[in-house]
């Protein structure tokens, strides 16, 4: 793997590439992940795909320099400089948060882009608790402030648990991510940042129907995260172009033990 360091206004992104062959694929890691996690494919597609998997802003190596603001518009301008213009037709696979930013470039781009690979994909469902806490004035001031002061919200997360209101997957990925102080703040800062990058799913599959787009969307059989149901209602009515499976995996479907599962959604 290639890194590589790209400067973007005030900021400075990460991204690796790997692979050398003709087709061109941009990866999308998840939340709190980075660009690594793709780094298994090269092995198995790299002779058929040039990979370019990009750190996000406040993930990995990448410096994010612009405030807790990231659009749609810095999404584009960034994979167009990092990619090039040699190379039009893009796949897109993107994992869980990765998901998201997939789904906001095709919709910035659709004639660009020649397939969609989405696992266990964000962004085909609006979370409430997300959307308050990041669209709202006061939803995000009250989340800023849980994250400095989230004693309240254990123990109503607890009793929530205790009442089976909430599965033990989801209180375990929660109590995980509001446990250590600089995670909170992570969490907040990505969140908030992140916020602008909202796909509008009725666009996006009236660009998938126009252009003929191959949507491959990968779930997991026991991922109490982000459930296969989403996939199902968004393939309402592009039945032709969009193809899911349900794998055996929890919601860490991007792994190499899964490669026989996300391989014939690279090439076919």
């Amino acid at each position: 793997m290639e890194l590589q360091l790209h400067s973007y206004k005030n900021s400075t992104i990460r991204f690796y590439r790997f692979g050398s062959g003709p087709k061109t694929a941009v990866c999308f890691h998840g939340y709190g992940e980075d660009a690594t996690m793709f780094s298994f494919m090269a092995k198995y597609v790299g002779n058929q795909y040039t990979f370019y998997s990009v750190d996000l802003p406040f993930h990995g190596k990448t410096e994010w320099k612009e405030g807790f603001i990231f659009t749609h518009a810095d999404l584009l301008q960034i994979i167009q400089e990092i990619t090039g213009n040699r190379n039009p037709a893009l796949t897109l696979i993107g994992f869980s948060l990765g998901g998201r930013m997939a789904l906001s470039l095709y919709q910035a781009s659709p004639e660009r882009i020649e397939k969609l690979v989405l696992l266990a994909p964000d962004g085909l469902k609006v979370n409430f608790w997300y959307w308050l806490a990041t669209q709202t004035w006061a939803g995000n001031k009250f989340f800023a402030f849980t994250m400095k002061k989230p004693g309240w919200f254990f123990g109503l997360l607890k009793l929530m648990n205790r009442l089976k209101l909430v599965n033990t997957s989801i209180f375990k990925f929660v109590n995980y991510y509001i446990g250590d102080k600089e995670v909170r703040r992570l969490l907040y800062t990505r969140w908030t940042t992140l916020r602008k990058i909202k796909p509008d799913l009725h666009s996006i599959k009236n660009y998938i129907r126009a252009n003929k787009t191959p949507v491959r969307l990968i779930y997991g059989q026991h991922d109490r995260i982000i459930l296969s149901q989403v996939g199902e209602k968004f393939r309402k009515g592009i039945e032709q172009y969009c193809t899911l499976s349900v794998i055996h995996s929890g919601h860490q479907v991007l792994h190499e033990k899964h490669i026989e599962e996300i391989l014939p959604a690279l090439l076919h």
